[in-house]
């Protein structure tokens, strides 16, 4: 097929460029509204000619279709939030390469190996959501007792068939503003299960997030994240630059439940509501480094906890928790180095926490190795600090190889 373009100015323009497969290149040079849901055929690219090209669909009705091979850069497209604002043709077998470029959306992105899909990659280099709401997805990941909601950025292989794999490389996402988070997880990528279809990354990097998981209080088997990398998942780096900001109640702010490579978070990363954890890892790490803070506000919200899975290096900037029941480290696994470089300090008592499912009472101990955990070094610079009457900084019930803390450890409520 010969390469043609054709600028659009109106939606019957849009609508016509879509259906036309010997149009490869739709530029779109106005800001278009009351469009209806649009299908883009095989090979097409759909881009924006200037800064503020934009495409607002009708109410009620979902954004743009991929089908095999699509690219859409430089354009703002709008739905409602809980509308799809992207999604893919699940008819076909192989999507070939989608790649999304410069786009600032309102409404959710999924993109799924589905029906007859077998194969394909994704290719994202910048995506700014800026509303959405994927609560309506039913279709949820389950393990470790509880259920997760997909994201305003959802990258999902569904097929059961463990030979079906899926590649993508992730940069430049963000999501939710901080005093207008979206709803569900926040970026959210996923195989189908430990058994089944593969998702493989070679990068996921995001800039900031922002995501309220909408989670009714006192649910304990509902959980979401802000960057969520799912089951059957391979990612060889995870980045977030920016800074990763949950509100609600089980709402993780960084969860893994994959295998990955390294991952590393530059920005502070806080979680306010209960249950609300800084860091969960459930799956596998060889490198976790986080240069800024974990803070977290809500009851039971611990800082980093290591319940299945394992880590074999882990260094943290700093960890503060505040509510009742909010550990700052807590180890139920065998892993391998953990560092903390300016210590862990909390400021709850004794409170009810989510663990795999299970509402459990926890006091707020700066440092938790459970029985069943084992950990080969850990050096903790900075001391570990409580502050509440009966808490102790350090719960040792496993094993520690080589144990190093300079600083304090000290139960301040204890002193006064």
């Amino acid at each position: 097929m010969n390469f043609t373009e054709t600028e659009v100015l109106t939606t019957a323009e849009l609508l016509a460029a879509a259906r036309d497969p010997g149009i490869s290149r739709i530029i779109v040079s106005a800001k278009l509204s009351e469009v209806p849901t649009l299908r883009l055929s095989s090979g097409q690219t759909l881009t924006g000619s200037f800064s503020k090209a934009s495409v607002r669909f009708a109410d009620g009705e979902d954004g743009v279709q991929l089908s095999e091979n699509n690219t859409v850069e430089n354009l703002e497209l709008i739905t409602a939030p809980d509308k799809r604002v992207l999604f893919n043709d699940t008819a076909v077998e192989d999507f070939g390469t989608f790649v999304l470029r410069n786009l600032k959306l309102a409404g959710a992105t999924i993109l799924l190996a589905a029906g007859r899909v077998r194969a394909g990659h994704v290719d994202v280099q910048g995506i700014d959501v800026v509303s959405a709401d994927a609560r309506w997805y039913s279709v949820r990941p389950a393990g470790y007792g509880v259920e997760v909601i997909p994201g305003a950025f959802t990258l999902w292989n569904q097929q059961p068939d463990p030979s079906v794999t899926i590649t993508a490389n992730l940069t430049g996402l963000n999501a939710g503003r901080p005093r207008a988070p979206v709803h569900g997880s926040g970026i959210f990528v996923s195989g189908a299960g430990d058994s089944g279809g593969k998702m493989i990354v070679h990068r996921l990097e995001t800039g900031a997030v922002f995501s309220h998981g909408g989670i009714a209080l006192g649910t304990p088997d509902r959980i979401s994240g802000g960057v969520f990398v799912v089951y059957g998942t391979f990612v060889d780096v995870v980045r977030t630059f920016g800074r990763i900001t949950t509100y609600g109640p089980n709402d993780m702010a960084l969860d893994n439940w994959g295998v990955v490579d390294r991952w590393v978070s530059d920005a502070q990363v806080t979680s306010h509501g209960p249950s609300g954890i800084g860091f969960v890892n459930f799956g596998k790490i060889n490198l976790l480094q986080l240069k800024a803070p974990i803070e977290t506000f809500g009851l039971g919200a611990r800082g980093f906890n290591v319940y299945a899975g394992t880590v074999k290096e882990a260094e943290f900037d700093r960890i503060i928790t505040h509510g009742d029941g909010a550990v700052g480290i807590q180890i139920g696994q065998p892993i391998g180095k953990i560092t903390v470089l300016r210590g862990i300090e909390t400021f709850g008592g004794t409170g009810d926490s989510l663990v795999k499912g299970v509402v459990t009472k926890l006091s707020a101990t700066a440092l938790s190795i459970k029985a069943e955990g084992l950990v080969r070094e850990l050096q903790v610079s900075g001391g570990l600090v409580t502050h509440t009457k009966g808490v102790a900084p350090l719960e040792l019930l496993g094993s520690v190889e080589s144990l190093y803390i300079a600083g304090q450890t000290v139960a301040l409520g204890d002193k006064t």
